[in-house]
C-alpha cells in the first residue's frame, strides 16, 4: 500500500488546518484530527504533486480553524460551502468522479454539524470522522470511522499488562451512574478525561463498558484500548474504527442494547480463557490506535490510510 497509494492535497486555502501551529491543538478531543493533519504533511511517500497519479484528493478543511474566526454554525457551514466550491471552480478533478475519490477528515461535533450542511462534501466525499453514527449521515463502506483519542494520556499503554493485577472486574467508562436498567436510561456525569485518576481506573479494570455512540464513548473506548482493559461495546446504529480491518469482536465484548439489562451477569459469565484471550489481543492492537509524530507503520494514521487506500477500489470513474 505505501508504495502504491498516492494523495494530492488541494492548496491551503483560509478554511485550511495549515494556518496554525499543530502543537497547540495536538491535545484534548482534537487530538486524532490534529494528528492526521500532521502526518499527512509529513508523511512524503504517501503524498504526490501530480494530480494525474492521485488516487485520492484531500480536501485539508479543518472546521476547528473555521470557529477561531467564525462563531456561529451556519456562518462557518456558508465559509465550507464556499471553500469547496472554489476547488470544483478551479480544478478539473472534481467533476470526474463528483468528488467520489475526494475525501475530508474531521473528528468532534462541531465538524460533524458543520459539514453536514454541505451536502456536495458529505453526500459524495468520503468522510473521515470520529463520528460514525448512521443517524449523523454516516455512509458505511463509503465512510471512514477511525477513533476518537484524548492526548495527553497520563500512563504508557504498557501499563499493567498483567491481567491478574487488575483488581477491579468492570468499569463504567464513561465515568456515570446507572439510573434505572428496566427503561434503559442511564445517567452521565463527564468526566476530566486528562485527568489522572480518572484515566489510572481504565489500567485497574479487567472490562469497561462503553455504552452508546456518543462522544464520551468514542474517547472511552480508545482509552480502554490504550490502557488495556477490555471494552464492552453496545453495538449501535454506527461504525467502531478499522471494523474493515479488525475483528472487534476478538479484543471486545459486543453486546445488543437489548441485552444492557443483562449485564451484569454476561460479564459474570465470561470464563477466565475467554477474558484472558480478549485482554491479550487488545495488547496485539493497541499498536493501530496511537498517534505517533512522525507516524510509524501499523499506528491510527497507517490504519487510517489503509481505509482510504480500500476505498478507492469501490470508486467509479
Amino acid at each position: 500500500m505505501e508504495k502504491e497509494f498516492r494523495v494530492f492535497v488541494y492548496p491551503d486555502g483560509d478554511v485550511s488546518w495549515y494556518h496554525h501551529k499543530l502543537s497547540r491543538l495536538i491535545t484534548g478531543k482534537y487530538t486524532s484530527e490534529g494528528y492526521f493533519f500532521k502526518n499527512i504533511r509529513e508523511s512524503t511517500q504517501f503524498i504526490t504533486n501530480d494530480p494525474d497519479e492521485a488516487h485520492l484528493f484531500f480536501i485539508p478543511v479543518s472546521c476547528y480553524d473555521i470557529s477561531l474566526k467564525i462563531s456561529t454554525c451556519h456562518d462557518m457551514t456558508r465559509t465550507l460551502d464556499e471553500y469547496v466550491h472554489s476547488i470544483i471552480v478551479e480544478y478539473p478533478y472534481w467533476n470526474r468522479t463528483l468528488g467520489a475519490d475526494h475525501f475530508f477528515v474531521t473528528c468532534h461535533d462541531m465538524g460533524s454539524r458543520t459539514t453536514e450542511g454541505v451536502p456536495t462534501l458529505v453526500k459524495n466525499s468520503i468522510r473521515v470522522t470520529c463520528s460514525s453514527s448512521y443517524d449523523d449521515g454516516y455512509i458505511p463502506h463509503k465512510d471512514v470511522a477511525f477513533p476518537q483519542v484524548v492526548h495527553p494520556f497520563a500512563g504508557p499503554a504498557d501499563r499493567n499488562k498483567d491481567l491478574n493485577n487488575r483488581t477491579q472486574s468492570f468499569m463504567w467508562a464513561e465515568a456515570g451512574a446507572v439510573s434505572d436498567w428496566e427503561t434503559g436510561e442511564i445517567q452521565y456525569y463527564h468526566p476530566d478525561y486528562a485527568s489522572s485518576s480518572y484515566q489510572m481506573e481504565f489500567s485497574r479494570a479487567r472490562l469497561c463498558i462503553c455504552h452508546g455512540s456518543s462522544q464520551a464513548t468514542r474517547i472511552a473506548i480508545a482509552a480502554s484500548i490504550h490502557y488495556g482493559c477490555v471494552p464492552v461495546i453496545f453495538e449501535g446504529y454506527n461504525d467502531l474504527p478499522f471494523n474493515s480491518i479488525l475483528d472487534w469482536r476478538k479484543f471486545s465484548l459486543i453486546l445488543t442494547h437489548d441485552e444492557a439489562a443483562e449485564v451484569y451477569d454476561i460479564i459474570d459469565a465470561i470464563s477466565d480463557a475467554e477474558l484472558k484471550a480478549m485482554h491479550e489481543n487488545v495488547l496485539k492492537i493497541q499498536k493501530h490506535f496511537e498517534w505517533n509524530s512522525p507516524p510509524i507503520k501499523y499506528d491510527a494514521f497507517h490504519m487510517v490510510m489503509y481505509e482510504l487506500w480500500l476505498r478507492r477500489h469501490v470508486i467509479k470513474y
